[in-house]
């Protein structure tokens, strides 16, 4: 067995049957169901390399065509293959319960949709989850190499055309990376949908904040076993700056060269939205493909028209099916106006090369100023209650696609450190706000957000670039009585048009923004702030504090 590259704090499992909110749990008995035209294998026993036992559900098409020359579509998370339904955080989620069959296992291929078509859908519980055996790693070494594991036994099977793909979202998604690095050459075609791939910056420690509201949550949902799991709550905490541990859930995305179809979101601010698109620009897959979407990631997902795409892209490389992916745009993305309104375009490149940087300054007046202001000034406002808000009103129709980047110039007054949370929002000619889709279920969400610890301020000048600031996260500065430093934040990417007359808010503050959502639905929270006394931002010729924008250029008629 591959040994994990750093040994992370691990915890006794919770009993499989006692987890709140799923379904009743089979026992482990393999046995074959008949139902809605498909043959169902439960708790099939794929054996791994050093002999663990991990169980399967497989569903096939009934009759003589799911005997043989079957691709397999292949579900890999820790959040129980017995866990089927058709209602995913149904009604907020967006998803239309009519889009999927009750057979579906969560963020995964629904086999009513793909068995008929004739494929296989194997949907995996991982090492050590649920009734799987052995100890459960969440992603690394291990957890990528049952993976591939599992895909060669998958393609040997009698019924296999010797092809596997895989597709799913969030943790279905981030799978996906881990495995293509190492290659099984079974593995024809990917289909990640919206998945982080850094584990310190996208899951853990925003702008080394530790995020406090997701994390622990997902934490909760990996713990049911019969062996151990990973504490990845309490992983976390234990590690608050970028050392080994985090280093050993780094993925060799420079390595994939499967053939993808990558799908990312706008709105996953504070999860998945960075991570998939720097797997975009990472992977050296020649056949690869993007889209970008800015609506709620389930229901994208299981929308029609998306599984209409899946099946193009898997038919393609799985069945060797002529189909409508030879004229697909190497990049598409919806540049949004708000939640639910939005346009499509395509692209020939992510980012787009045409994109100009553009700095709006800002000023003592509140304004964020195409000119630099050269007096002095400055603002404050309380670090734990307070907030600084700077807005620009467009005299043209303007599009913002990409990364974002803000460099303050600021000083601490009453501590040595500071928590600072940036969004950017969008607000009508009336002065109205603007809502836009938020993680899975929002709809009055800002445009984008970014966050930095003033103490990891540094940045590593071989990996930044003048909209993408990369923080190392390996050391702490302190700030001094008196000291005015320069932090450089990164903004997550983001499209959104504006029309003129339509204005552009910074705001600029010491907890959440937005800070609260509907009761029970996660988003990501930061509540162990360093925040004392009051922020200061320091403006002017000496301190020319400003943001830059990704500004795509209107084309010539």
């Amino acid at each position: 067995m591959v040994a994990p590259a750093f040994a992370p704090l691990m915890r006794p499992g919770k009993d499989p049957h006692s987890a709140p909110g799923k379904p009743p749990l089979p026992p482990r008995d393999h046995a074959i169901e008949h139902d809605a035209g498909l043959v169902i294998e439960r708790n099939v026993a794929i054996p791994l390399r050093d002999g663990v036992r991990i169980f399967a559900d497989i569903y096939r098409p009934a009759g003589t065509a799911g005997l043989a020359d079957l691709p397999c579509l292949l579900s890999w998370s820790p959040y129980g293959k017995h866990a089927r339904s058709n209602r995913v955080f149904w009604p907020h989620s967006g998803v239309d319960p009519a889009w999927l069959s009750p057979l579906t296992p969560f963020e995964g291929a629904d086999p009513l949709a793909w068995c008929p078509r004739g494929y296989a859908v194997a949907v995996v519980d991982p090492r050590g989850a649920w009734l799987s055996e052995g100890d459960f790693h969440h992603n690394g070494a291990v957890e990528a190499q049952d993976c591939a594991d599992t895909i060669a036994w998958l393609a040997e099977q009698p019924w296999s055309n010797g092809k596997i793909g895989m597709t799913g979202v969030s943790y279905l998604a981030a799978i996906q990376f881990w495995v293509a690095a190492l290659a099984p050459p079974a593995l024809a075609a990917i289909n990640p949908w919206e998945g982080f791939t850094d584990w310190y910056r996208e899951f853990a420690y925003h702008g080394g904040i530790l995020e406090t509201g997701f994390l622990p949550r997902a934490s909760d949902n990996i713990a049911y076993s019969l062996g151990q799991t990973e504490d990845t709550w309490a992983n976390a905490q234990a590690h608050p700056l970028h050392d080994a541990f985090w280093q050993g859930k780094e993925i060799d995305l420079g390595a994939i060269r499967t053939p993808a179809w990558v799908v990312a979101s706008w709105s996953d601010q504070g999860l998945h939205t960075r991570g998939t698109l720097e797997a975009f620009k990472a992977m050296a897959s020649p056949q690869k493909w993007l889209t970008v979407h800015g609506q709620k990631k389930w229901a994208n997902y299981y929308r029609p028209e998306s599984q209409a795409g899946r099946e193009a892209f898997f038919d393609h490389f799985l069945l060797g099916r002529a189909t409508s992916l030879a004229a697909w745009p190497r990049v598409r993305i919806e540049v949004r106006d708000r939640h639910d309104i939005a346009e499509w375009r395509d692209e020939a490149e992510w980012p787009p090369a045409r994109i100009e940087p553009t700095p709006l300054w800002l000023g003592a007046d509140g304004g964020l100023h195409l000119a630099a202001p050269q007096a002095a000034g400055k603002t404050a406002y309380d670090a734990q209650t307070g907030s600084a808000v700077f807005e620009h009103r467009f005299a043209q129709d303007t599009e913002i696609t990409g990364h974002a980047a803000l460099r303050l110039w600021v000083e601490a007054e009453g501590a040595d450190d500071m928590d600072l949370f940036v969004a950017l929002q969008k607000h009508d000619a009336t002065g109205a706000p603007v809502g836009q889709t938020f993680y899975a279920f929002f709809e009055d969400g800002p445009v984008a957000l970014g966050w930095l610890r003033a103490s990891h301020r540094a940045t590593d000048p071989q990996r930044s670039t003048a909209l993408q600031p990369f923080h190392p996260h390996t050391a702490e500065q302190r700030l001094r009585p008196g000291e005015i430093v320069p932090v450089d934040i990164e903004i997550w990417p983001s499209s959104t048009r504006f029309a003129a007359g339509e204005s552009l808010r910074l705001v600029i503050q010491g907890r959440d923004i937005p800070d609260k959502g509907l009761p029970g639905l996660p988003f990501a929270r930061h509540e162990q702030t360093r925040n004392a006394g009051r922020h200061v931002l320091h403006l002017g010729a000496a301190h020319p504090s400003h943001l830059l924008l990704p500004v795509v250029p209107a084309k010539e008629d």
